[in-house]
C-alpha cells in the first residue's frame, strides 16, 4: 500500500463514520430548533448544539425547491475533481493529500444525507457567537471541508512560492552566463594559448 492510499484510507473512513455517528446522536438527543449548551465551565456561555436540516449548502445557500438535486450533482462533480487532484498530487506532498482527503470525506458525509432523504443535511453544532458574527450551524463533515480547504490553500500557496523561487534562480543563472560571469570554455583557453605563443 503506497503513501497516497494510506493517507486516504486513514482519514476518509474515520471522518465519514464520525459524521454519520454524530448526526445519528444529534437526531436522537436533540429537539429540532431548541439549543442545549455544552462545556459551559470552559467556554463561558458554552457550545450550543441545535438540530436543524439544511436543504441548501454551506451558510444556508439555497436555490429553492431544486436545492437537493442541484447540490447533489455539485457534490458529485466536486468529488470527481478532488479525485483527479488527489491522483495528480505528489506522493510526498502529505499536506495536500491530507487536505484533499478531508474535503472528500466531508463532501461524502453531506452527500449521504442528500441521497437518503429530502429533509436536507443534518446540522447540529452552533450557532457560535464569534463576537463580530454568528457562525451558522454546522456538522463534522462541514468542519472537515473547512479545515481541508484551508490546508489546501496553504499547500497551493507553498507550491507557488517554491515555483517562483526556482524560476528566479534560473533567471539569475541565465543572467550570470549572459554577462560573462561563467568560466570560459576549454576551447577558448587553448585558442588563446596558441595565439599568445605565436606572437
Amino acid at each position: 500500500m503506497n503513501r497516497k492510499t494510506k493517507i486516504l484510507w486513514l482519514l476518509l473512513p474515520a471522518i465519514v463514520a464520525a459524521d454519520i455517528a454524530t448526526k445519528w446522536w444529534a437526531q436522537q438527543a436533540l429537539q429540532r430548533g431548541r439549543s442545549v449548551f455544552l462545556l459551559e465551565r470552559w467556554l463561558g456561555d458554552g457550545l450550543p448544539l441545535t438540530l436543524t436540516y439544511n436543504t441548501g449548502a454551506a451558510f444556508s445557500i439555497n436555490v429553492g425547491e431544486a436545492s437537493r438535486w442541484f447540490f447533489l450533482v455539485v457534490s458529485i462533480f466536486a468529488l470527481g475533481l478532488i479525485a483527479w487532484m488527489y491522483a495528480e498530487a505528489k506522493e510526498r506532498d502529505t499536506l495536500r493529500l491530507g487536505a484533499l482527503a478531508l474535503v472528500a470525506a466531508g463532501a461524502i458525509g453531506n452527500l449521504i444525507d442528500r441521497v437518503r432523504w429530502d429533509r436536507g443535511v443534518v446540522d447540529f453544532i452552533g450557532p457560535v457567537d464569534l463576537g463580530f458574527m454568528r457562525w451558522p450551524i454546522f456538522n463534522v463533515a462541514d468542519s472537515a471541508v473547512t479545515v481541508g480547504a484551508i490546508l489546501l490553500v496553504i499547500s497551493l500557496y507553498a507550491e507557488d512560492r517554491t515555483l517562483k523561487r526556482a524560476a528566479a534562480a534560473v533567471l539569475e543563472d541565465d543572467a550570470g552566463s549572459a554577462t560573462g560571469g561563467g568560466e570560459p570554455a576549454p576551447g577558448a583557453v587553448a585558442e588563446e594559448s596558441l595565439e599568445g605563443g605565436g606572437a
